[in-house]
């Protein structure tokens, strides 16, 4: 009977058990995604996701840690390097398990196993779900009818401040041109009489010459 055992020893030694979860990890940390059996894959999640969890504190002790776990010095940069800040965000749940069925001639139960962050489909699909709910057709639908009301309004209450400043820059300028005119039409009054002065100085001359 199986009356407290919390740990499922797998039918293996406990040195075999510990290097076989060890190479699991490491495959699934650069891997991402691995196939196993529904029995090592829970086994496999409650070995690798306190190491997930060390990984978020960037620290030369939490990387001896994981490493003691692992025993893979690639799987140890990889998961400090890249997974660490993929999951920086995550409170827990790393991993994924999914169901494939059973396995011919032994028939035993199949799963992927696989990182959360890492399956774009689903994390694709949570924020396709997510973008949708904040859609309301209701809401969208009255704000676009009152922006071109309140568009209008500040159009008409802007229109007679621009009429009055056109009607004042016309006059202005109507002003300046009357005046650039005025001086012009003195200077040709002037030009006129000192030529009406020479003309008349030119006849005096001549009568006192036949004199």
């Amino acid at each position: 009977m199986r009356h407290n055992r919390t740990i499922n020893h797998l039918g293996r030694t406990a040195a075999h058990r510990r290097a076989m979860m060890a190479n699991m990890a490491s495959s699934l940390i650069l891997h991402k995604r691995i196939s196993t059996t529904l029995a090592k894959a829970k086994a496999l999640r409650s070995y690798i996701e306190p190491l997930l969890t060390k990984s978020k504190t960037d620290s030369v002790h939490s990387r001896r840690t994981v490493f003691s776990y692992l025993g893979n010095k690639d799987a140890a940069k990889e998961l400090f390097r890249d997974v660490a800040q993929k999951i920086a965000d995550r409170p827990g749940g790393y991993t994924r398990i999914l169901k494939t069925g059973t396995r011919l001639g032994d028939q035993a139960e199949m799963c992927i196993i696989e990182l959360v962050d890492y399956n774009e489909l689903m994390t694709g699909e949570k924020e396709a779900k997510a973008a949708k709910k904040g859609r309301s057709r209701r809401g969208t639908g009255k704000k676009a009818a009152a922006e071109p009301k309140a568009e209008k309004k500040e159009t008409s209450k802007k229109s007679k401040p621009e009429e009055e400043t056109e009607q004042t820059v016309k006059k202005t300028g109507k002003k300046a041109a009357e005046e650039e005119s005025i001086p012009e039409i003195d200077d040709e009054a002037k030009a006129e009489g000192e030529e009406k002065n020479d003309t008349t100085e030119g006849s005096e001359e001549s009568e006192t010459t036949k004199e």
